[in-house]
């Protein structure tokens, strides 16, 4: 795992920070991670900040989940006041649950880059039951198996997501009817690359049925230029008669800033777009938005529920993100601060030897670290160190990438250019301190 706990530096933590851990791998097994070489635990989240047991402030520069800040009061009275009214499941009738649909699905450009085609929502709890409802959509609607992946794609922790998702390590194989393309990196023909897959899952036999991608390509090093590289990829996969699925969970919800959604940076309209994460500020909400043809074929065939899915507690969360995304500009702000942090890190790596790339889009950002002395050879060890040094400094972030080398920058949206200056200067000591 990138930015993992090993516990090879287990003797140099605390005894009771030793024995939570003891606990937590009685407890809960061998299959969960913990992130740091020294791991940190918090008990209070407030904005941009988390605080550990002893009061001291973590800048958070890397939760997406918490998306308009941890513990918005908006978010928490609004929860706080549905809690204590109702709480049920969507087969009664539940007004919010309908207007909610409606001002969501009113943010989309699905099946039209205009805006004007009609388009349907279904409501799940996590991005990964999104992810698969949307699979079964469409394999559904085009009566194929194929699917198409970036090289070290991640979309999520069901079986038939794991199954595409390279990211999970040879211990993960992928499916027969999975083929993988690489990412869009300078000097990759991408839509040339999705057209030979199309070609060899047809001579095997198989044919497509969706090409599913992060609209920021994040876990593949964080990829989103240059904007609108996209479009001949969804003519290619629409005249191979597949969909293009477009996962939101990474990019959506205005992270990317001149956009709500990663995908209409690239200027397309996918037939299936799916959503998680920040979509309730931490509560279990997710969901897909799809062309309504696309859905119709489904149902038809179909029964589909779920039973917490659109709940009214998580839905009224839902909204009230909405209402902080719009009252209070975040996704602006993600433009002008994720600007400012971009243009100031690209400078910081200018003059470093360890820093490489700068790249992003709003408050994402990925920042490649090389081996000094190298024409640009990725350093995963040095990645890692930089983590671990931001963490001993209260900065939070992690690393992604196949190499494990790129740092992954994605803060709450309500990041101010106060909290680009306290994660810079960190960066800055950590980078001269790793070096």
């Amino acid at each position: 795992m990138v930015n993992g706990y090993d516990g090879s530096r287990a003797a140099e933590l605390p005894a009771a920070t030793r024995e939570l851990i003891a606990r937590r791998d009685r407890a809960l097994g061998g299959a969960y991670r913990l992130f740091y070489d020294q791991p940190v635990s918090f008990v209070m989240g407030s904005g941009v900040y988390l605080y550990d047991a002893d009061g001291n402030a973590y800048l958070d520069a890397y939760n997406n989940v918490p998306s308009v800040g941890h513990s918005h009061p908006h978010v928490t009275e609004t929860v706080a006041k549905q809690l204590g009214t109702l709480n049920t499941h969507t087969r009664y009738l539940a007004e919010p649950l309908v207007a909610y649909a409606e001002r969501l699905l009113a943010t989309h450009t699905i099946g039209s880059v205009t805006g004007n085609a009609e388009a349907q929502a279904m409501f799940t709890c996590t991005g990964s039951e999104a992810n698969d409802l949307a699979l079964r959509i469409a394999r559904h609607y085009t009566g194929a198996t194929g699917v198409i992946v970036t090289a070290n794609a991640y979309h999520g922790v069901t079986a038939a997501l794991a199954e595409i998702s390279p990211s999970l390590g040879p211990g993960v194989p992928l499916g027969s009817h999975v083929r993988v393309v690489p990412a869009p990196a300078p000097g990759v023909n991408f839509t040339a690359a999705v057209a030979w897959a199309i070609s060899d899952l047809e001579r095997h036999g198989l044919r497509l049925a969706a090409f599913l991608a992060d609209s920021l390509f994040s876990s593949d090093g964080v990829l989103p230029d240059p904007a609108g590289f996209l479009a001949p990829v969804i003519e290619t996969v629409h005249a191979a008669g597949g969909l293009y699925i477009a996962d939101e969970v990474q990019s959506g919800f205005g992270r990317t800033g001149t956009h709500m959604w990663g995908y209409q940076r690239h200027g397309i309209a996918p037939d299936i777009v799916t959503m998680g994460k920040p979509m309730g500020n931490g509560l279990p909400i997710a969901g897909l938005a799809a062309r309504p043809d696309v859905i119709e074929a489904f149902g038809r065939q179909a029964r589909y529920f779920n039973t917490f899915g659109g709940n009214p507690v998580c839905v009224a969360a839902a909204s009230a993100v909405l209402d902080v995304l719009e009252a209070e500009g975040l996704p602006g702000n993600a433009t002008a601060t994720g600007g400012y942090l971009k243009e100031a890190a690209t400078r910081l790596a200018d003059l470093s030897p360890v820093l490489g790339d700068v790249r992003g889009a709003g408050l994402y950002l990925g920042i490649d670290v090389i081996t000094p002395g190298t024409a640009g050879e990725p350093s995963g060890k040095l990645a890692a160190a930089i983590v671990n040094g931001m963490r001993e400094r209260r900065v939070l972030i992690s690393a992604t990438g196949p190499h494990g080398n790129v740092l992954k920058v994605r803060p709450p949206l309500p990041f101010a250019r106060e909290h680009a200056d306290q994660f810079l200067t960190a960066l800055q000591e950590t980078v001269e301190a790793v070096h």
